[in-house]
């Protein structure tokens, strides 16, 4: 059963009138709690913050949030911290007067089955392409409707992730995660500076990478390359690290830098960070 309040309050709706629900005006992050503790919350917050202050937002304070998500999500769970403009009149501008809403909502934690992080996930490209919008690239808004249309293109469950190009055909993200290549002795990500979401998972791997000496780098990929990578992994907060199997024809084994940084994931997620 999910849990939420509203600015603090246990309720399970907002006015009719939140920016955020007539235009999708707001930010959100999705936060694994295990045992009451958020997890890489501090990566977590940053990256809610730097959304925040992109449309121009004011961020609550991370000891309030931390605070609401205790109270929401004492033990295992999922929580979402969404940030709106609030209530204003009709229109897309909006006055002095509209207060940002918050809400932070506990669902059910996910079972994360140990078969998926051993033997892989099979993907397909999706047909969708993600338009370009340099001001919003990164930041993971509630306007979600790209990802909700690529993601209903299939329904065969062997097929548990999608992956999204832009309209140059450059690979991006998938509809809910990030993906990373094991390409030439490197790990690699796509840049995300034209559209996608960057993602505190996606983040906290390049850390880790970085302080592991694991050479990376950040730019645009192709699918070419995609499909000559030695092992292709996605990542997010839910799912943690899941190796890519298979996209359509082409087959991967779960490779040592997904190994690796999926060991490295759990000691971060054990110490505290």
């Amino acid at each position: 059963m999910a849990s939420f309040l509203v600015d603090g309050l246990p309720a399970r709706s907002v006015e009719a009138g939140d920016r955020g629900l007539m235009y999708g005006d707001g930010v959100f992050r999705t936060i694994v709690v295990r045992k009451g503790r958020a997890l890489n919350w501090g990566r977590q917050f940053r990256l809610l913050a730097s959304d925040c202050g992109r449309i121009g937002l004011a961020c609550p304070p991370a000891a309030l949030l931390l605070e609401e998500i205790g109270r929401v999500a004492p033990g295992d769970a999922v929580a979402k911290v969404i940030v709106t403009r609030g209530v204003s009149g009709r229109g897309y501008a909006f006055g002095e007067e509209a207060a940002p809403t918050r809400i932070v909502a506990a669902f059910p934690a996910p079972v994360n089955l140990p078969e998926v992080a051993r033997d892989g996930v099979r993907v397909r490209r999706c047909a969708l392409a993600l338009a370009v919008q340099p001001r919003l690239a990164g930041v993971k808004s509630l306007n979600r409707l790209e990802n909700i249309l690529a993601r209903a293109e299939w329904c065969d469950p062997v097929i548990r992730e999608g992956l999204l190009a832009d309209g140059e055909g450059r690979l991006v993200e998938a509809t809910a995660s990030n993906v990373f290549l094991g390409l030439d002795g490197k790990l690699v990500t796509p840049v995300l500076s034209r559209c996608g979401v960057a993602g505190a998972q996606r983040e906290r791997v390049l850390d880790l990478a970085r302080a592991a000496s694991i050479p990376s780098e950040v730019r645009d990929v192709s699918f070419v390359e995609l499909h000559r990578a030695d092992e292709v992994f996605l990542t997010n907060s839910v799912i943690g690290l899941w190796p890519v199997a298979a996209c359509g024809e082409r087959r991967w084994e779960p490779g040592p830098m997904a190994r690796r940084l999926h060991r490295l994931i759990e000691d971060d997620d054990a110490n505290g960070s």
